[in-house]
């Protein structure tokens, strides 16, 4: 078998998505708290009041009016406000994962439950316990965490009052943030990652018809501030512990050429340096890939940099290469090529595969392509730490969930994983989406489920919050148990 003894088998989750108790333990407001319910046909909405008390509601990832400040209202159901309310049960959550026999847990940390608005010279002791605290429960099982550092969560106060990313103080803020984790979980954690899925502010475009020019060249400053303070991060983890491991994280984006035109082959090739390479280049390599500046130029971006900058970002590369990968779609030169759905990564839809509900390309050989290609380029160790199905699950009259559908597609990546290691790539965990049902990041439901352990939790937010093993969670516990041998 492929599957080396130390294979970190497990699953992953985020912090806003799970944790719930959004105003407990002195956290503070995030901009994910603001964000409403959603459906595969409904958008999620950010709720805002205006000056004059007019409150409002924008789809998400518009533009607010001039002058509004995000707000909670009443009136709205926010689904991240409990999520699955891991913040109460983690332990019942941690022993099913023990039972599943997980070796890693991928979870983030909310940075508002540590610095409640980003710029406190102190943390907030009530969140630093209740991290501590899940990484003993992790570390009683024998399950090593994998910390998320900022995972599509930042406080409310830094993006109204500092205006985001696009605010060089944020760097220093991270450096704050970081540190403090760090420091406080020496011992506890060893696997980091800085970003979750870094390449997002290039792919908005791809999935908004008409988006902003001023939005794309905006991008590319954030991401130049997120560079350094991950470079810096990844130095700060070494420096305060020699065992740390710190990773960068991208969303796998990994095309095909529609067709075997010439023109199909460069649209792709240069699909692929933007929405994929660009970021890993930088954060793997240390330097911005040659093909940098045409990005810049086309949008009109003019990065400001400070003298240190690119120093920082070389001497600070990732140990490791993380990504996610849920689809894989295809690149055409034809503008009228028919398109396919998916988590931010649309594009040409192949004929050769199926797709799921939401519009999700499954294609489970297009992983072990990425991951030799993935590891060709940069030739360092990978981690698939996002992969998984999000379905309508029924819960049985007898308690039971049935969910053949996902074991077939787990089934098929855990092969792909099995090849691409025979392959000779250095594959070290697989992590799947949504170990236990969760928020869906994109529609805001719990319909769209992905667990091995089904939530009782519906859109509107009614349900028990019980716990309820799935096939799935047998199978998943055979495949771990037998090393990926009993599939």
């Amino acid at each position: 078998m492929a599957f080396p003894d130390n294979f970190l088998w497990g699953g992953a989750t985020a912090a806003n998505q799970c944790e719930g108790a959004w105003n407990v333990g002195g956290k503070g407001i995030a901009s994910s708290d603001v964000s409403t319910a959603g459906s595969r046909t409904k958008p999620r909405y950010t709720t805002y009041i205006m000056p004059d008390g007019t409150q409002g509601a924008a789809a998400q990832f518009s533009e607010l009016p001039e002058g509004a400040r995000m707000a909670v209202l009443d009136g709205y159901f926010y689904p991240y406000h409990e999520g699955i309310d891991f913040y109460h049960r983690y332990k019942e959550d941690i022993a099913l994962f023990a039972e599943m026999g997980f070796k890693i847990f991928r979870m983030s940390i909310a940075w508002t439950r540590i610095f409640p608005k980003g710029i406190e010279e102190t943390p907030n002791q009530a969140g630093l316990d209740f991290y501590r605290n899940v990484f003993l429960e992790l570390k009683k099982y024998g399950i090593e965490p994998l910390v998320t550092i900022q995972h599509y969560d930042v406080p409310l106060y830094l993006e109204e009052e500092l205006g985001g990313w696009k605010n060089r103080e944020l760097v220093h803020c991270f450096d704050r943030f970081s540190e403090v984790l760090f420091r406080e979980y020496k011992g506890l954690v060893k696997y980091w990652l800085t970003f979750n899925e870094i390449n997002s502010p290039l792919l908005m475009s791809k999935i908004f018809p008409n988006y902003p020019i001023e939005k794309q060249r905006d991008a590319y400053q954030i991401l130049h501030h997120q560079f350094v303070a991950s470079a810096r991060a990844v130095r700060r983890a070494h420096e305060i512990d020699s065992e740390n491991q710190v990773g960068a994280m991208v969303a796998g984006v990994c095309k095909y050429p529609l067709t075997c035109a010439p023109e199909d082959v460069l649209v792709t090739q240069k699909a692929r340096q933007e929405e994929f390479f660009y970021c890993a280049d930088v954060m793997v390599r240390g330097e911005y890939p040659y093909y940098a500046s045409k990005l810049w130029k086309e949008c009109g971006a003019q990065i400001q940099m400070e003298p240190q900058d690119l120093e920082e970002i070389r001497q600070g590369t990732a140990d490791m290469l993380t990504f996610s990968f849920y689809s894989t779609s295809c690149a055409s030169a034809d503008k009228n090529a028919p398109t396919s759905g998916g988590n931010l990564s649309l594009g040409a839809k192949n004929p050769y595969i199926s797709y799921s509900e939401w519009g999700w390309g499954m294609d489970p050989t297009g992983l072990r392509y990425f991951l030799n290609d993935l590891y060709s380029r940069y030739g360092i160790p990978l981690m698939v730490v996002e992969n998984g199905l999000g379905a309508i699950d029924k819960l049985e009259d007898d308690g039971s969930v049935h969910d053949p559908y996902r074991i077939d597609y787990i089934r098929g990546h855990v092969k792909a994983l099995e090849a691409a290691i025979e392959d000779g790539v250095d594959v070290r965990a697989y992590t799947p989406w949504g170990c236990i049902d969760l928020v869906s990041a994109s529609t805001g439901e719990m319909a769209k489920r992905y667990g091995f352990i089904y939530v009782d939790r519906n859109d509107d937010g009614t349900g028990s919050f019980d716990r309820i093993r799935k096939d799935s969670f047998y199978w998943y516990q055979k495949v771990i148990a037998s090393n990926g041998k009993d599939l």
